[in-house]
């Protein structure tokens, strides 16, 4: 596992140049990311060269986990979310969670900029913090000079595998929601062989092979969570692109045909699917193209089946989107809803989901909010789940349903555990 002690410290920079540095070497490498996060994996998938699924120690029962699991490869990179200690108020969900339940050793990655000597005490703290939770070793990042390297190695000693100068040119992008999406970036591939080049020389990768082991003996086979119907008409492109890589591939072990369908390029959804899925994504950057596309909300007007959308989906299926300039975009007005991204407003924690009567899905879920748009205008709908935070605190329910037509701001992640 490649974690840190807390967001920013470089963890998705450090395990794309180690995705991409084994792979060259031969290595049938695959990666997973630990917690709800939607952009991560797609750079992941772009170094590895394979799908990379989330594994989410709160929101997934372990079997969930063990079926997502890479097992047909030489070596897997699991990188971490937030701080390696960091997870939800009470409850289980940290990266450290799961390397302990599944046996996984950390290495650290510290950002050593304005510190040196003290680096030692700060590795020390992390490393006894959890006596169960075996920090392995730790890679340095943003460097300043050869004089601070040696400083932090004399003080780390054989701890330290390895140590990445600052390199403007090694910077991943980012927006509101996180970084920018993989799928956005020019020459990407170009951007991971640097990355990979540099920590190919900087980092020792035969010690941090040595370091790998096989992970605790699980038993996998359930689905996060079930499909929506026999065939699945989903929304993809650059304001459309949070839909979790694992909700689709267990909808296909579910049985479900997967089609995709392109809003932005004025695309309608298959007609003879039984369900259209609208995720999350930026459709707020878009608001002007996607109400000129005739062709895309027509088609969503007369689809018979069911709709669902989640965060920017569910903001589409309303009547208007209100742009951060405080233009209103009118779009599908499938439900009495108006959002605004004029006056942002953070959104974010883990919901415990209780489906309410005319919701797909009869067990409870768990899934997260993540977005700054907020609702201008609700008018008469049913609402679509009944919800409570990470913690157990109740919330207003969420979401609108008129009919078949459904969302709410809650990605779903999966069955609660």
């Amino acid at each position: 596992m490649v974690a840190a002690p807390a967001s920013g410290s470089g963890k998705t920079l450090i395990t794309l140049g180690l995705l991409r540095a084994f792979r060259n070497r031969g290595l049938n490498v695959a990666s997973t990311k630990v917690g709800p996060d939607y952009i991560d994996p797609g750079f992941h998938s772009a170094a590895s060269g394979r799908p990379c699924f989330n594994l989410d120690p709160w929101a997934m029962s372990a079997s969930v986990i063990a079926e997502l699991f890479p097992t047909d490869c030489d070596l897997v990179i699991v990188e971490g979310v937030m701080g390696l200690f960091d997870g939800p108020q009470g409850a289980r969900g940290s990266s450290a969670d799961l390397a302990e339940d599944l046996g996984l050793p950390v290495i650290l990655v510290v950002d050593a900029r304005h510190q040196s000597q003290s680096i030692a005490a700060l590795v020390h703290g992390f490393a006894t913090y959890r006596p169960k939770v075996q920090v392995a070793g730790v890679i340095l990042n943003r460097v300043a000079s050869p004089r601070h390297d040696e400083m932090l190695r004399a003080a780390l000693g054989d701890n330290c595998l390895g140590s990445v100068p600052e390199n403007p040119n090694m910077i991943l992008k980012s927006r509101h929601l996180g970084l920018i999406q993989s799928l956005e970036y020019q020459e990407l591939d170009l951007l991971i062989e640097e990355i990979a080049l540099t920590i190919g020389t900087t980092v020792d990768l035969n010690r941090l092979l040595e370091l790998a082991g096989p992970v605790a003996a699980q038993f996998g086979g359930q689905i996060a969570l079930p499909p929506l119907g026999q065939k699945i008409a989903v929304a993809h492109d650059r304001a459309f692109a949070f839909a979790y890589p694992h909700q689709l591939h267990h909808w296909k072990l579910a049985g479900a045909e997967i089609s995709f369908f392109s809003p932005l390029t004025n695309e309608a959804p298959d007609p003879v699917a039984d369900a259209v899925f609208l995720p999350g994504g930026y459709p707020e950057l878009h608001a002007g193209q996607l109400a000129a596309n005739g062709m895309f909300l027509n088609g969503l007007r007369a689809f018979k089946g069911l709709i669902y959308g989640e965060c920017g989906g569910f903001m589409v299926l309303g009547d208007a989107l209100i742009d951060a300039a405080g233009t209103a975009h009118p779009m599908a007005g499938l439900l009495p809803l108006t959002t605004s991204f004029q006056n942002r407003r953070l959104h974010l924690g883990y919901r415990q989901l209780t489906p309410l009567p005319g919701s797909p899905w009869t067990k409870t879920l768990r899934g997260h909010e993540f977005h700054y748009s907020t609702i201008a205008n609700a008018g008469a709908a049913d609402r679509l789940f009944a919800a409570r935070d990470a913690a157990g605190n109740a919330l207003p329910d969420m979401g609108l349903r008129c009919g078949k037509v459904m969302g709410s701001y809650a990605h779903i992640i999966s069955e609660a555990p």
